[in-house]
Parts: C-alpha cells; structure tokens; sequence
C-alpha cells in the first residue's frame, strides 16, 4: 500500500488511470485502526485494477483540508482524477468493496 504525501497526491491520485481508493486516517485513530486492515487486504485482491493508498491526515494537511477531511477514518474514492464516492467513519469490508466494484 502506498503512504501519501501532500507531493505525491496529484501524480499518485489524480493522473492514475485505475480507479483509486484513498483511506484518509491517523495512526492515533482507533476507527481507523480498525479499518486499516481491510484497506490492506482490498489492496491486495484488488492488485492491477484499483490503486489503494493511505493518507495519514497529520502527514497531508494540505491534501485532507483540499477534500474537507473531518473526520476520520474517511475513504475517498477517485476517477479519472475526481471524487465519485465516498465513506465517513469505520465500515463492514463489503461496503467498500461494493463501492470499488462500481468503478471497475
């Protein structure tokens, strides 16, 4: 899984041709920590047809405040370089798969 920066956002995100799912979260965050592995895993069964990145919120404040991150976790979901959907808070592995399976 790819650790975001706020200097590799656009390149990373916004000129990928796959689909991308940006896990926006903080290591002191216990919804996030719950999620975290779930992230993980999709970004592994989704190898070659979604890029899954984490965004730790203290490490891009530019890039959280850019998208109206206020809570946390929050799951971004982009395409062709913009949001398509979103999930505010910690949520069952299906609901973000769903989510993905819309963009493929």
């Amino acid at each position: 899984m790819i650790e975001l920066r706020d200097e590799i956002f656009e390149e990373t995100v916004l000129k990928s041709e796959l689909p991308v799912m940006v896990d926006f979260s903080a290591t002191w965050c216990g919804p996030c920590k719950k999620v975290a592995p779930i992230v993980e895993k999709i970004g592994e069964d989704y190898a070659g047809k979604v890029v899954v990145v984490k965004c730790d919120v203290e490490d891009c404040p530019d890039t959280a405040a850019k998208f109206g991150i206020m809570n946390i976790p929050t799951v971004l979901y982009f395409k062709g370089g913009q949001v398509v959907d979103k999930n505010v808070g910690a949520a069952p592995e299906r609901v973000f798969v769903e989510k993905l399976e819309k963009l493929l």
